[in-house]
């Protein structure tokens, strides 16, 4: 009797360790999400290859339309390359003290065909929210900078990078380590809730 009650209290014990455990890892997930912001002031330290590669592996987890995954990754960490970028785009200036960069692309030879083509900008888009999560998660900076749909933009991305044809640049995420000087903003707000059915507030 006395061994089944030692046996049931070690039962007790590790489940509520296992709860415990998991309680703590969502709240490390919820607090990772709340605490993303776009940073776009850098520490002048260099963002290791390593560092790009975890980044890149978050991205490439990311959910895509029956798994298509139609996306491409361009890892920059050249200086002049970062600055050439900086100069021609116009919503992209902080590349000039990014430590790194990576272009998002859609693939569109292995985008879905007939009317599910666009989902490649969806599927590239949660690639990027990877990325910045992953960022944030590691004391990195990194910020959204939209290229596509802007045609002048693409063609800037297209020509610099020497891209095939059938790859489109979705956006360009420059990174480097945070200085703390941008704090994530609340977002959160009940007018743009709706539940059920859509009904006048």
């Amino acid at each position: 009797m006395k061994l089944i009650k030692l046996l049931l209290i070690s039962l007790l014990l590790i489940s509520s360790t296992t709860i415990a455990q998991n309680t703590n890892k969502s709240d490390e997930v919820m607090k990772n999400i709340l605490e993303r912001k776009s940073v776009r002031t850098y520490a002048n330290k260099k963002v290791e290859k390593e560092d790009i590669e975890t980044l890149l592996r978050a991205a490439m987890a990311a959910p895509s339309a029956v798994n298509a995954q139609p996306w491409v990754f361009i890892a920059i960490d050249d200086r002049q390359i970062l600055d050439n970028l900086a100069s021609q785009l116009p919503n992209a200036k902080m590349l000039s003290q990014a430590q790194a960069a990576i272009i998002v692309c859609g693939n569109m030879e292995k985008a879905l065909q007939g009317e599910g083509r666009e989902y490649w900008v969806q599927d590239c888009s949660a690639a990027t929210q990877n990325i910045l999560l992953a960022a944030e998660s590691m004391g990195l900076g990194a910020v959204w900078t939209g290229v596509y749909p802007k045609k002048e933009r693409v063609n800037i991305i297209q020509t610099e990078m020497l891209l095939p044809s059938h790859i489109v640049p979705l956006c360009v995420i420059p990174i480097g380590w945070q200085t703390g000087k941008e704090k994530p903003k609340q977002k959160y707000t009940e007018e743009n809730i709706r539940w059920n059915k859509w009904e006048d507030k």
